[in-house]
């Protein structure tokens, strides 16, 4: 989570950083049901209740891992073209997603979003929103260079690309690599 809105002292970015980077090694070698807050204070050094006073839950821990993550691994190019902005943001995030921890860790945040309207309301504002955010700029960019096709708003396109990687995740999971966003470039970018 981004707002640290809860008293306490100031959060150190060193220990902010080791726990979550503890988090997604946990999550990746035993799922997120062996996930726990005892787990994750012992793998990063810090005190249970550090982390209970950053985060209200394990799944708010994940939720700010991947968030930063995604932010840290998925650039939003500007090469001057929607097909080139296009193969770079997707094919890194397509490839992330693809990832059987990340893949997993998705699943399960979407999940616990459906279980908890609180949690949800986290999930949508501080991941989805970021990433649709971040492929917005990209499609935005397109639609002032006219390269999207008349009558077609940037949500729609945006819609394309989340409504097929969350559907491969959580309903077929079939591939969602480097191919998937490939296939998806050129169905985008046709003109």
């Amino acid at each position: 989570m981004t707002d640290q809105s809860r008293p306490g002292r100031k959060r150190s970015e060193q220990s902010r950083l080791a726990i979550l980077a503890a988090t997604l090694e946990l999550v990746a070698e035993a799922g997120y049901g062996a996930l726990t807050i005892e787990g994750i204070a012992a793998r990063s050094g810090v005190g249970k209740q550090t982390i209970y006073r950053w985060w209200p839950s394990k799944a708010d821990v994940l939720l700010d891992a991947l968030a930063t993550k995604a932010d840290l691994q998925i650039p939003i190019p500007d090469e001057g073209s929607l097909r080139a902005d296009l193969t770079r943001f997707l094919g890194r995030t397509f490839e992330l997603g693809d990832k059987s921890p990340v893949a997993d860790t998705l699943r399960a945040l979407m999940a616990q979003a459906q279980i908890d309207p609180e949690f949800g309301k986290r999930f949508r504002e501080e991941f989805l929103f970021r990433r649709r955010d971040a492929l917005g700029r990209i499609v935005d960019r397109a639609r002032e260079r006219g390269e999207l096709p008349a009558g077609v708003g940037s949500g729609t396109v945006i819609d394309v690309v989340f409504g097929t990687l969350w559907y491969r995740l959580l309903a077929t999971r079939e591939p969602v690599g480097r191919g998937l966003a490939g296939e998806l470039v050129a169905l985008l970018s046709a003109r």
